[in-house]
């Protein structure tokens, strides 16, 4: 459990920044090289680099090399996990709203009860 948890650590941290998410957008459309996926964004190829090796890191990138080129490609399996995680809080909310809406109804009946005995 504690390496799930780290795996997701990975895959938030790497879906906070807009650069990192452009880039994951730009591969769901197909593997691109560096240079194809740095071209749109206005820094220097080391700083560039750093977001790659993030997006590496958490599993949502691969990258390869053939000669000089090196082509990335998007890893799903990594969001799928992220939103496994989002799937699962979101039923234990809705589970704690629901009961609380059924407790505030049962509040208000209780109220209703009361007023038409007075």
């Amino acid at each position: 459990m504690p390496n799930q948890i780290e795996t997701l650590d990975h895959v938030f941290h790497a879906l906070a920044d807009p650069t990192r998410r452009a880039v994951l957008q730009q591969l769901s459309r197909g593997d691109a090289s560096i240079s194809e996926l740095a071209k749109p964004h206005k820094m220097a190829l080391p700083s560039f680099l750093q977001h790659i090796q993030v997006l590496e890191e958490s599993g949502l990138v691969r990258s390869k090399k053939v000669g000089r080129v090196r082509t990335c490609k998007m890893e799903p399996k990594a969001l799928s996990k992220a939103e496994a995680w989002i799937h699962r809080q979101q039923a234990i909310w809705e589970g704690r709203l629901d009961r609380m809406e059924a407790y505030l109804d049962d509040l208000q009946g209780k109220e209703r009860r009361r007023a038409k005995t007075k």
